[in-house]
Formats: C-alpha cells, sequence, structure tokens
C-alpha cells in the first residue's frame, strides 16, 4: 500500500492531521498498527477528535519587540475558563510570537487563494523542467516543493522557532491534548515598522530565537 493510501487510512481512524499521520507513520516504518499507537501516545489522536468541536471562547493576544515589529492574534477555546489556563497563555504568547517572527501570510493552507497555488506551481514546474528533469518526475517534484511553499506562507504548517522539530500544528495538537479542549488559531495580523519601505535586510526569527 502507497504511503498516500496509509495516511489516508490512517486519518479516517484517527482523525489526526495529514503531517502527524505522516510523521507517524515514517517512525513507524509503514506499519498502521504502530503508527496508531505512536499517535496516542503523543495524545494526537484524542485531541484530533476534539478538534471538530466548536471553540467561540479565547483571548486576543499581542508581542512586541523592540519598538519595531508586533502581531495580534486571536486564539479561541471552547470555554472562558480555559481561555485563562497558564498553559493556554503560554501557547497563545508563543503564536503571537512565531507570527511576529516567521511573517506568515495565513493560518492554513486552506486559507491560500487557488491562484496564487496555481501561480506558484506554474513557476516550480518551470524550474525543475529548467534543471532538465524528466516530465514523469516534474510533478512529484512539485508537489514536494509546493509544501516547502506551504510551510513557509501558512502558520500552522511552520517550524515552531522555540522547537524547530515540530510544526505549530503539532504544537497546537498537543496543547489540545493536555488541556482537553478544543483549541484553534483563528486569525492575526502582523505590523512592522517601515513595512514596504526599502530597508536593510534583517532575519527577525534568529534576532528572536536567541533571546530565548
Amino acid at each position: 500500500m502507497s504511503l498516500a493510501k496509509n495516511i489516508k487510512e490512517l486519518r479516517a481512524v484517527t482523525s489526526a492531521g495529514m503531517l502527524d499521520c505522516k510523521k507517524a507513520l515514517t517512525e513507524a516504518d509503514g506499519n498502521i498498527e504502530k503508527a496508531k499507537e505512536i499517535l496516542r501516545e503523543k495524545g494526537l489522536a484524542n485531541a484530533a477528535k476534539k478538534a471538530g468541536r466548536i471553540a467561540t471562547e479565547g483571548i486576543v493576544i499581542s508581542y512586541i519587540h523592540g519598538g519595531r515589529i508586533g502581531s495580534l492574534v486571536e486564539i479561541n477555546s471552547e470555554t472562558d475558563f480555559v481561555s485563562k489556563n497558564d498553559k493556554f497563555v503560554e501557547f497563545a504568547n508563543d503564536i503571537a510570537m512565531q507570527v511576529a517572527a516567521s511573517a506568515p501570510k495565513y493560518v492554513k493552507r486552506d486559507e491560500v487563494p487557488e491562484d496564487l497555488i496555481n501561480q506558484e506551481k506554474e513557476i516550480l514546474k518551470t524550474q525543475a523542467l529548467n534543471e532538465g528533469k524528466p516530465e514523469h518526475i516534474v510533478e512529484k517534484m512539485v508537489d514536494g516543493r509546493l509544501d516547502k511553499f506551504f510551510a513557509n506562507i501558512c502558520l500552522l504548517e511552520q517550524p515552531f522557532i522555540k522547537d524547530t522539530d515540530i510544526t505549530i500544528d503539532e504544537l497546537l495538537q498537543k496543547t489540545i491534548a493536555q488541556i482537553g479542549e478544543n483549541i484553534s488559531i483563528r486569525r492575526f495580523s502582523r505590523f512592522e515598522v517601515g513595512e514596504g519601505l526599502e530597508k536593510k535586510e534583517e532575519n527577525f526569527a534568529e534576532e528572536v530565537a536567541s533571546q530565548l
């Protein structure tokens, strides 16, 4: 059975996210039963089941770095009680810092406009063909590189700046598992002094990480 089919089957059974299922299967050398256990141990299977529950409470939190870059993030929870939980507030602060540091454009890939995706696909296809890659493998290459494109612009797919071994989505699922209630990142805004003006390029992510 192909990896794609295994991922589909694992998601159907556990309701865990696609990236979580893929990592679990890789860790389990393709063994679905073992992958299920890995997801359960991490609490991701149960967390995914909570993800369907409505979350309309929560907080809006801000992060300002040096008076130059800032972010506002709305994080939702199911109850007002949980929104005051220390773990929840810590998560919200981490997300606000992530937005400021990594400048995502969207929360998840479903929000990325179709025309932007198609435009990126054409660029990646042209690049692959210019590299002399055979036509029959270009499509697979484009899919792989498109994942990197989403990881760059979608918050949930970005590596967590405090622990780059996990994504923001994995951090979210772990927090849901720890708190026992659905949490969602609804929206964010990012502000940078002089944004859009020509200026010296700086690596803000490295600057923030160095202060952690």
